[in-house]
């Protein structure tokens, strides 16, 4: 029942990591197709601290995969990982039940 409990609360934390890295997808195409600007000091916080939380998680992401570019493929590439890391421990989890 221990580990079940530890899976929901690294679950939890799985979501709002894949959420938070769709907050910053989607703000950096507002930002890139000048939607929201920069210039605005509440973006500029919430971007910095997005950026603050997500790039320790995906510097070594970008370090592994190729370039390609323009294109960055580490939040998806994070956001699969998190999943598969979901499902094995959601699996664990019952298997302990």
């Amino acid at each position: 029942m221990v580990f079940y409990t530890l899976f929901e609360i690294v679950s939890y934390l799985i979501n709002l990591l894949v959420m938070l890295v769709i907050v910053q997808f989607v703000l950096s195409l507002l930002i890139t197709f000048n939607v929201v600007n920069m210039q605005n000091e509440f973006v500029r916080a919430i971007w910095r601290a997005i950026n603050a939380i997500l790039d320790p998680v995906l510097r070594p992401i970008r370090r592994i995969l190729p370039d390609t570019g323009t294109v960055d493929l580490s939040a998806l590439a994070l956001i699969v990982g998190l999943s598969i890391l979901q499902i094995i421990l959601k699996n664990l989890a019952f298997s302990a039940l």
